[in-house]
């Protein structure tokens, strides 16, 4: 009897504490994204890039910037040859994001498991640079996407943040990863950093706002989180 009254007392203590871990997350996902961080000011004129915050389906998100610009050619190392298609055709815009690769590997939400989603949410896998070729006329400004000008200071810093996110070989070039795709125009690169519950693609997503001097929140791990700042303006 004293070793079930033990057993069922470790047992109510654990339980108590992964719903005070729980709430305790949630409150933090919630309060923390209701903390603007401004955009850096910046005079008005000059000359701009144009990039965009976007999302495919409201629980991920990708910072989408040119192909090519005077600082960077992206299809020197994002290749369209590593693309199914293959096609350069209209893609003038690049979609990066970053993530676990249990989660970006499963075909759909449904396929999703226990042991992928613990391991992503511990600190324990590895993660993945998700690339995607865009038309311009895919990313029209909306619910889903957020036209973004920055300054060529600020997009050098944007590129740094998103290259820096690459898991480079011994020759610093990124690492490809064959034989997984969404659609024919995408591929998938080694990246650094483990995912968490604390460190999520949308986070990494936020922190990109931030290096490029964009408006942010002070952290979320969700999706909303980036968005709520654009659509109270």
């Amino acid at each position: 009897m004293k070793l079930l009254r033990k057993t069922v007392k470790i047992v109510g203590y654990t339980l108590g504490g992964i719903l005070a871990v729980l709430l305790i997350y949630a409150a933090a996902a919630y309060g923390l994204a209701l903390i603007p961080v401004a955009a850096e000011p910046v005079p008005p004129g000059g000359e701009r890039v144009v990039v965009y915050l976007f999302t495919p389906n409201d629980v991920h998100t990708d910072l989408v910037l040119p192909v090519r610009t005077s600082q960077k050619d992206w299809s020197q190392e994002i290749k369209y040859s590593h693309t199914t298609s293959r096609d350069s055709a209209g893609y003038d815009y690049l979609a990066f994001g970053w993530g676990d690769k249990g989660f970006f590997y499963i075909p759909g939400w449904g396929d999703l498991t226990v042991p992928i989603a613990l391991r992503a949410a511990f600190h324990l896998g590895t993660t993945a640079m998700h690339t995607t070729y865009h038309t311009e006329a895919e990313l029209m400004p909306g619910p889903s996407c957020v036209r973004l000008e920055l300054t060529p200071a600020q997009y050098k810093r944007l590129v740094t943040y998103v290259r820096g996110s690459f898991r480079p070989d011994a020759a610093s070039r990124v690492q490809y990863l064959p034989g997984h795709t969404y659609a024919g125009h995408d591929a998938f690169y080694e990246g650094q950093w483990a995912y968490s519950f604390w460190h999520t693609c949308n986070t990494w997503t936020n922190n990109g706002l931030k290096a490029a001097g964009q408006r942010a929140v002070l952290w979320t791990p969700l999706a909303g989180g980036l968005f709520a700042p654009y659509k109270a303006k």
